[in-house]
């Protein structure tokens, strides 16, 4: 399944860059992330892989992501390993002028097990629908500082 993404921000490519690459900002535009950690290589250098904790309603979930191409400003390429979905995503950002970043996400996503890949046939609105939320989560806080980390 393969989908894009793309929000615009209202700040300087720089500014969103910034709040970006922080891991500490993580929690305020991904609603459910608990925790994270770095497991191999230097944070933010290409190899380098990070474990994501999140409660999702009942649900536990944890993430392996793992930098693939770290090209800031331009561009941020990670996989997302989860037990049955294997995700790929290609992170543009774009000067629309001074003052307005355009991120734009192309997601690839791979899924293993015959109940992964049931949920990928039947549910892909879903999938695109929680990367758009991202998106519009990561705007809100970088132009407002509106975090859904106590939501």
């Amino acid at each position: 399944m393969k989908y894009t993404t793309e929000v615009l921000i209202n700040k300087p490519r720089a500014e969103v860059i910034e709040k970006l690459n922080n891991p500490k900002n993580m929690k305020h535009w991904q609603h459910g992330l608990i925790s994270y950690e770095f497991v191999q290589g230097t944070p933010g250098e290409e190899g380098s892989q990070m474990q994501l904790h999140y409660k999702m309603g009942k649900r536990d979930m944890t993430l392996t992501e793992t930098i693939i191409k770290n090209n800031f400003p331009t561009e941020f390429h990670a996989t997302y390993d989860a037990k049955g979905v294997h995700n790929v995503q290609y992170n543009f950002f774009q000067e629309v002028d001074t003052d307005t970043t355009k991120w734009i996400s192309e997601s690839e996503f791979y899924f293993k097990g015959f109940g992964m890949k049931l949920m990928g046939f039947l549910m892909p609105a879903a999938f695109k629908k929680q990367s758009q939320k991202y998106l519009t989560n990561f705007k809100n806080f970088v132009e407002h500082g509106t975090s859904v980390a106590s939501t």
